[in-house]
């Protein structure tokens, strides 16, 4: 995948760096970061799960950017209504396609395979940062059906036992 600099991207990164600079603050600004989520038939090492994005729980920094990428055939990524921060975005990739998502509001953001939710293709990405505990409840109150129900416990107890501090 090219990589590329736009316009928007360089003014906020100078903006960034210069409040810092103006702050006296002694480190520089953190660089965005691109994480990856596959998109898969079946898990590489465990062969029973089937259907899966990998990894499941993504946790990330405001402002990076997670790139699904279709893997196999016949998946997409959509975010889950009402599992999303306030504010923020959702996405719906086409199947076979990748799509990416940069997140700026931090919290709990819910996504789904559409095809294959009842059998309980979904994910979880946690961005770190002031706020993010806002949306937790309203995400795990969210009513969810078939095998999706069974891994959305999983993920939650997962999240549970995670130190999500910086």
């Amino acid at each position: 995948m090219p990589f590329t600099i736009r316009r928007r991207d360089m003014i906020l990164g100078a903006t960034a760096a210069a409040g810092l600079v103006a702050a006296g603050q002694p480190r520089l600004a953190r660089a965005a970061t691109s994480h990856t989520v596959q998109m898969l038939n079946v898990h590489p090492e465990e062969k029973r799960l089937r259907q899966i994005f990998l990894p499941r729980i993504q946790v990330i920094e405001a402002g990076d950017t997670v790139v699904f990428e279709p893997a196999d055939r016949g998946h997409n990524s959509a975010s889950i209504e009402d599992m999303i921060p306030e504010g923020q975005e959702g996405w719906d990739g086409a199947i076979n396609k990748e799509v990416s998502a940069t997140l700026e509001q931090p919290g709990f953001y819910g996504y789904k395979c559409t095809p294959h939710v009842s059998i309980g293709m979904v994910g979880l990405i946690v961005v770190r940062g002031e706020g993010m505990m806002d949306n937790l409840e309203a995400a795990q109150g969210v009513r969810q059906r078939g095998k999706a129900k069974a891994v959305w416990e999983e993920i939650w107890e997962e999240v549970a036992a995670m130190d999500l501090s910086a």
